[in-house]
């Protein structure tokens, strides 16, 4: 957050919108920092565990991505892959027409995505993590252009199994998304120090576009 808000040069107080904002980690750093933030997500119960963080200058709403916010934004950010869990494929796009439409004049939205390639190359297909004595069975793979992560396991004698799924997008994908929303993508970097972007070796895909 450090580096990526001093590269954009953002101005004391600037309004930041977190996008898909979760239970608000990013949001309140943010807010740490200086800005003034508005977290949103379409979790009720992740926007109401966040809510306990609100002062005058942070504040939490419960908002479809999708969907152009009411107010105009100095930065839009989509962090920690929060982007591409869609049901449908054309709410990626209107996701960035939203963001487009939700900027000030000369104001850059922010997406932080995983970088497909390298995720592909360095897949671990099966994983045991244990957290707090319970054993999380996890199965990574890719089915139909997503990356799919299934997650299984057991607790006071009941067995669970969650599945997770992301668009597996590529770089070339964000630039169609863009021509088509009408926005130019400014920067493109490949890790959280803001180096450049390397198709196999980047772990993330991070894109400044405006």
């Amino acid at each position: 957050m450090n580096r990526l808000t001093s590269f954009l040069q953002l101005p004391e107080a600037a309004h930041i919108l977190d996008l898909a904002c979760g239970k608000g980690r990013h949001s309140k750093y943010l807010n740490t920092l200086g800005y003034n933030v508005i977290g949103a997500d379409l979790s009720p119960s992740s926007i109401a565990y966040a809510k306990q963080y609100e002062n005058d200058s942070l504040h939490f709403k419960v908002h479809d991505m999708c969907a152009t916010f009411s107010t105009k934004f100095d930065a839009i950010f989509n962090l920690f892959t929060s982007f591409g869990y869609f049901e449908n494929e054309e709410d990626n796009l209107r996701t960035i027409k939203a963001i487009k439409n939700g900027l000030k004049p000369n104001a850059c939205g922010v997406i932080d995505f995983l970088n497909v390639y390298f995720v592909t190359d360095n897949l671990v297909e099966d994983e045991i993590k244990i957290v707090d004595g319970i054993s999380f069975y996890i199965q990574r793979y890719l089915k139909n252009g997503y990356i799919f992560k299934d997650i299984a396991f057991s607790h006071n004698k009941e067995e669970f199994m969650f599945t997770e799924r992301v668009k597996a997008l590529s770089l070339d994908d964000f630039e169609r998304y863009f021509e088509q929303a009408g926005v130019q993508l400014r920067h493109c970097f490949g890790d959280y120090q803001l180096n450049s972007f390397n198709e196999r070796s980047s772990e993330r895909l991070i894109l400044i576009f405006s």
